[in-house]
C-alpha cells in the first residue's frame, strides 16, 4: 500500500458503523518511557519500557434517533468496553489491513455554536494491545445461514503471543435470530481439518465482542471466521478482524 489520501477509512465501534458519521480517526499506541539513568550511563539518558496503552480518537457529524445513530449508540457505550476496528483506507475488504483493540468508550463531546453542522468527538482507551491484523469479514455482506469466511494466511502464533479477534454485529433482522461465530485455524488453505480456537457468545442483537487465545504457541498458519445461524428468516451484517499480538 503506497501513499494515499484518506477517503475510505472505516471505523467500527462495538456494534456501530461510524463511517458515515465520522471525518477524522486517529490511532495512538505508546509505551511509557521509565528512566533508568545511572552513574554508568556515561552522560546519556537511559530508559526501559513501562506500561503500554492505545487510544482511538474520533470526530464527525452528530445524529440521533435510533440505535444505528452515533448519539444513541455512544450514550449506550459510554464507560463500556468492547471491540474497536479501523481500516487503513481500504473500505474494510477481506484481507485488508485492520487495526483493532478492546477499548473503553471514555468520553463524548457533542454540539457546538449556532450555524455549524452539529459535531461530536469521542475517545476509546484500550484495555488490550492495538493489534495490526486483517479484516476477516466484510461489513456489507449479509449472512442468513451457516458458513465460513475467506481463508487468511495470518501466520503461526509464537509462544507468549496471542491470536486476537474482534467481531462487530452491525445489524440483525428476522424472528428469534441468533448468530454464533468462531475462529478456526488449519495448517493449509484447504482447511481439511480445521481447529476451533475461539468461540464468540451467541449474538441476537447489534453489538461486539473481542477474544484472544491463551498465549500457547499455535503452528497453524491459516485462519478464518466461521458461523452458525438460527431463527426464522434471520439476517446479519457483521465485520470481523484477526491479528497476532
Amino acid at each position: 500500500m503506497g501513499k494515499s489520501v484518506l477517503t475510505n477509512v472505516r471505523c467500527f465501534a462495538v456494534g456501530l458503523d461510524l463511517t458515515s458519521n465520522s471525518n477524522k480517526i486517529e490511532l495512538t499506541s505508546e509505551v511509557e518511557a521509565k528512566p533508568t539513568t545511572n552513574y554508568g550511563s556515561q552522560g546519556w539518558t537511559e530508559v526501559v519500557g513501562g506500561l503500554a496503552s492505545a487510544q482511538i480518537s474520533c470526530e464527525g457529524q452528530w445524529e440521533a434517533g435510533d440505535t444505528t445513530k452515533v448519539d444513541d449508540a455512544t450514550w449506550a457505550q459510554l464507560g463500556g468496553v468492547g471491540p474497536w476496528s479501523v481500516s487503513a483506507n481500504n473500505t474494510a475488504v477481506v484481507g485488508g489491513l485492520a487495526y483493532f483493540t478492546r477499548a473503553m468508550r471514555a468520553d463524548y463531546t457533542l454540539l457546538a455554536e449556532v450555524g455549524e453542522v452539529a459535531p461530536w468527538t469521542s475517545t476509546a482507551k484500550s484495555s488490550w494491545p492495538l493489534v495490526r491484523g486483517q479484516f476477516a469479514h466484510p461489513p456489507g455482506t449479509p449472512r442468513t445461514a451457516a458458513g465460513t469466511g475467506t481463508a487468511l494466511q495470518v501466520g503461526p502464533v509464537p509462544a507468549g503471543k496471542r491470536l486476537y479477534a474482534a467481531l462487530h454485529v452491525l445489524s440483525v433482522a428476522g424472528t428469534t435470530p441468533s448468530l454464533t461465530a468462531r475462529v478456526e485455524s488449519a495448517p493449509a488453505e484447504a482447511f481439511a481439518s480445521p481447529t476451533t480456537r475461539l468461540t464468540f457468545d451467541a449474538a441476537t442483537a447489534a453489538g461486539g465482542q473481542a477474544l484472544r487465545t491463551d498465549g500457547t504457541a499455535i503452528t497453524d498458519t491459516w485462519w478464518r471466521l466461521a458461523w452458525s445461524i438460527t431463527g426464522t428468516t434471520p439476517s446479519f451484517l457483521l465485520a470481523a478482524a484477526l491479528g497476532i499480538g
